[in-house]
């Protein structure tokens, strides 16, 4: 699945359901890091304050979590 700008779902929404289907596909192993922010405005030609607002989504389902200065990293899974 590809980012579809002309789509009805947020792009921000879409951002956020491909990286949860690639954590949830181990594609990101818990303790690792997701691509920064720019390289996934890049990879999607997005704006950084759009690929923000997925990752706080993620954040907030607890998929990931921002480590200052280091990046954000998949969490443990129970």
């Amino acid at each position: 699945m590809s980012i579809d700008h002309e789509g009805p779902v947020p792009v921000y929404r879409q951002l956020a359901e491909l990286r949860r289907e690639a954590i949830e596909r181990g594609d990101y192993p818990p303790g690792r890091p997701i691509p920064s922010e720019n390289r996934l405005a890049q990879e999607h030609d997005l704006a950084r304050v759009t690929v923000r607002k997925a990752i706080r989504l993620l954040m907030d389902e607890g998929l990931v979590q921002g480590v200052q200065g280091h990046g954000v990293f998949v969490t443990e899974r129970p």
